[in-house]
């Protein structure tokens, strides 16, 4: 007597025993088959997706800033030639009892690659780094016959505001480029509308000269028409002036706001590159200095001892 085993897309079946010849052993995905009772073992392995989230905690950088990244990743038990390794590897164990494995695997990797990039590099393109966890860690997985379909990084901590100063920093440098880019689109936009209002009273001027042509044929004598036309010619000259003026102390108006934000700005630096350079200046000079001191006045104060200890000597030789 025996039983038939079917199998769906998500799972495989791994039939041994009697039927399959001594040590074979034969594994079916996605099909059937027949199995003896008594003779014949059948067990089942999971060829699900499992979610794992590898965490790595105080991790030392490559300039020792010590975080903490979580990630997630998406693997499974691979099928076809792989289907016998995974089986060989986990069949028998639990769900958990395989996450766990995978994950301290991961773990591992994505310690050792952390070790060996900046806080910039990790902070700044998670892509790269969650790709070379990837690439590091999915040959030996595979030896296991596990496939990683996706590895995305999560969340990247420290204890130090370290990234908080980068995410301060770069928003300044936004900012401040913003700020550049607002007051050059206004200058144009003065430019661009000074411009305009040059073309505007062209085509003004030309119109009332032509109409002033006109009623000078029709209604005014030459004496008359002269004196007209060098009156509208006087008023639109002032005008022109008067409005390129306007346009003028404008424009300068907005220039002297972006040397002002610029100037700030570079107060900010300097006031900056002071602090950083008093802290390097306490580093390179002030502690060795103090180091340095202490060290001459350790060697004076054991001279001074074994001077005063030899005199004591000679002393009680003396008596």
């Amino acid at each position: 007597m025996g039983n038939c085993h079917t199998t769906g897309p998500n799972e495989a079946l791994v039939v041994s025993g009697a039927c399959c010849g001594s040590g074979e052993k034969k594994y079916v995905h996605g099909n059937w088959t027949w199995a003896w009772c008594g003779i014949t073992d059948v067990q089942r392995i999971s060829l699900n997706v499992m979610t794992l989230n590898p965490r790595c905690e105080s991790v030392e950088t490559a300039e020792g800033v010590a975080l903490t990244v979580t990630s997630v990743t998406q693997c499974k038990i691979m099928t076809g030639d792989l289907l016998p390794i995974a089986c060989e590897q986990f069949l028998g164990r639990s769900t958990d009892e395989i996450e766990n494995i995978i994950l301290q695997t991961l773990e591992g990797h994505l310690r050792s690659i952390l070790g060996t990039l900046t806080v910039e590099e990790v902070y700044k393109d998670r892509d790269r780094f969650a790709a070379l966890v990837r690439e590091v860690a999915s040959p030996d997985v595979g030896k296991m016959g596990i496939e990683i379909l996706s590895f995305t990084i999560k969340d990247i901590m420290d204890k130090v505001d370290y990234l908080n100063s980068l995410g301060k920093a770069q928003t300044a440098v936004v900012k401040r480029d913003a700020d550049i880019g607002v007051a050059e689109a206004n200058r144009d936009a003065g430019i661009r509308k000074a411009e305009a209002e040059r073309v505007r009273m062209d085509v003004r001027y030309t119109a009332d000269t032509n109409i002033a042509d006109s009623r000078r044929e029709y209604e005014m004598a030459k004496a008359a028409f002269d004196q007209e036309v060098n009156r509208v010619r006087a008023e639109a000259e002032l005008s022109y002036e008067l409005q390129s003026a306007k346009i003028k102390q404008k424009i300068r108006s907005e220039e002297i706001q972006i040397e002002v934000v610029e100037r700030r700005k570079e107060i900010d630096i300097e006031e900056k590159e002071i602090l950083r350079k008093d802290k390097e200046l306490i580093a390179t000079v002030k502690r060795p200095a103090e180091a340095e001191s202490f060290r001459v006045e350790a060697i004076a104060e054991g001279q001074r001892t074994e001077t005063v200890a030899k005199a004591q000597a000679e002393a009680i030789k003396i008596k």
